[in-house]
């Protein structure tokens, strides 16, 4: 059996427990994991973070094989699962730990999501301008293991009982 080729692609979309989830769920994502990028401080926790003095976003990083999914396909995915009109904030969530970004990983991938965002910004879906940059990926701080797929393991302790 061969082994898939895997690629990375990194997106801030707000709290990264639901962004995980969401991409998890796609045939071709191989593996997910949420932790932080895009900051000046290095090594930072969850309470780092969350005090916004790292300039860090909560991000969920994908694990794909490219041959069963696109990139083309998760920047769909992305963009269908959070506001990018809403600056430094989703829902509830407010700073800019909850900003929506892409991280890019290739050059291919910067070309991909500047036209996967010009296109959206064109479509006419928003009445509010994207505020979502693409930026190089820089150095991923995974974050401890509590918070590593957040939601299923919050559903299995409620499934079982005590």
């Amino acid at each position: 059996m061969t082994q898939p080729f895997i690629e990375l692609a990194t997106f801030g979309a707000g709290c990264f427990w639901g962004t995980e989830a969401t991409f998890r769920r796609l045939t071709g994502v191989v593996k997910t994991s949420v932790g932080y990028m895009g900051g000046h401080f290095e090594n930072p926790c969850y309470l780092d973070v969350l005090s916004r003095i790292t300039g860090h976003a909560e991000v969920a990083q994908v694990e794909y094989d490219p041959r069963q999914i696109s990139y083309e396909t998760l920047l769909d995915t992305f963009w269908r699962c959070h506001d990018p009109t809403s600056l430094n904030r989703q829902g509830a969530d407010r700073g800019d730990q909850y900003r929506s970004v892409i991280f890019y990983h290739t050059s291919e991938q910067r070309a991909i999501a500047q036209r996967s965002k010009a296109e959206l910004e064109q479509s006419g879906r928003y009445e509010k301008e994207i505020v979502t940059p693409i930026e190089p990926a820089s150095a991923y701080w995974l974050a401890s293991e509590d918070h590593q797929q957040y939601f299923e393991k919050r559903a299995l302790k409620k499934a079982i009982p005590q």
